[in-house]
């Protein structure tokens, strides 16, 4: 166990290194912080934190840099999340006001990550075995044309032009608006299809070649967009000077929408913040980036994650604080949307 002068002194080096990308030296970290102590004093703490792993010399005569151990007490134990200041705050609810397209939050919220933390930002679209459907609404085109308009609590809108098999008068596409509704409303995607199997046993014989063509759209519709998508924004940050070593690997991860899925992780909590440091990180081309990710949903209800993906020399305490701050506020959005 590390004593509070040897906490006090890794937490001295990783802020100075992530502020300087420089090797932090017991000369440097005597004249920048008040720790109390002399600079022998400080290189034997050096020398004691080395021997545990936190920090090592990347070469003769240079100073100290932080590792994925050292990273990893100080995320967990030194350091405490940078609320945003009001400004901040202010500029996320502009930014994000007034979306209501699921596509558009989602593009909004990308971009907007990628902004305050200069990271590559990450984004999940809400999962659809998390979702249920709000409303189902059809809109006669035609005499045997309609607009099908799917909307869940997530705010993903689906929109198909049905060809219907035969004409259909506007009293019959509101009973069978009223219908589907009352069957599906709240209803889990997963269990729509079951649901709207038992449909036509509620509607007249008349009615039923229309609904069946319905109901069909429906459920190709939920087909087509049941693989989870992911999206992100920032990439040009990773061209950072200190970030070019395996560059390569990680623009090809981050084409691969399983490995980002993972990287996301999963929690049922929505406040938790997770954070995945260099070695941690379970696929090789990653290992010298971290991720901070967190959930976002509706009330507690987790639908999705996002996060972003830098460098392990990263402001740890600021980028948790805009991937916290900015799942909260979408969280807000999707609930009221």
């Amino acid at each position: 166990m590390l004593d509070d002068r040897k906490l006090a002194v890794l937490r001295a080096i990783v802020e100075d290194y992530v502020s300087t990308n420089e090797p932090v030296g017991s000369k440097a970290l005597a004249d920048r912080h008040n720790l109390g102590v002399s600079p022998a004093t400080i290189r034997n703490d050096m020398a004691a934190l080395e021997d545990g792993g936190y920090i090592h010399q990347p070469h003769t005569s240079a100073g100290r840099v932080p590792t994925d151990k050292g990273y990893r007490l100080f995320v967990d134990r030194l350091s405490q999340v940078k609320p945003l200041s009001g400004a901040e705050r202010r500029a996320i609810e502009t930014f994000l006001a007034g979306t209501l397209d699921l596509d558009e939050i989602v593009t909004r919220t990308v971009r907007l990550l990628a902004q305050l933390t200069r990271h590559v930002a990450v984004v999940q679209y809400p999962s659809l075995t998390r979702s249920t459907v709000r409303h189902v609404e059809i809109v006669p085109l035609a005499e045997t044309r309609v607009m099908l308009v799917l909307i869940t609590n997530t705010g993903r809108v689906e929109q198909r032009v049905v060809d219907l098999p035969e004409v259909i008068a506007d009293d019959r596409v509101s009973h069978l608006r009223a219908v589907l509704n009352a069957a599906l409303d709240g209803c889990g995607l997963a269990k729509v299809p079951e649901t709207v199997a038992a449909l036509p046993e509620r509607l007249s014989p008349e009615d039923r070649p229309v609904a069946a063509t319905i109901l069909s759209v429906i459920l190709e519709t939920l087909v087509e967009r049941h693989e989870e998508k992911i999206v992100f924004a920032g990439a040009a940050n990773l061209a950072a000077a200190d970030f070019t070593i395996g560059l390569r690997d990680v623009l090809e991860a981050l084409e691969e929408q399983v490995v980002l899925m993972r990287l996301l992780g999963e929690t049922d909590d929505l406040s938790e913040l997770t954070v995945r440091i260099g070695s941690e990180n379970p696929y090789t081309g990653l290992r010298g980036t971290s991720i901070v990710a967190a959930g976002y949903g509706s009330g507690d209800k987790e639908l999705a994650r996002l996060g972003v993906l830098g460098p392990t020399r990263m402001d740890y305490p600021v980028t948790m604080g805009a991937v916290r701050a900015v799942a909260r506020y979408v969280g807000q959005i999707l609930a009221g949307s």
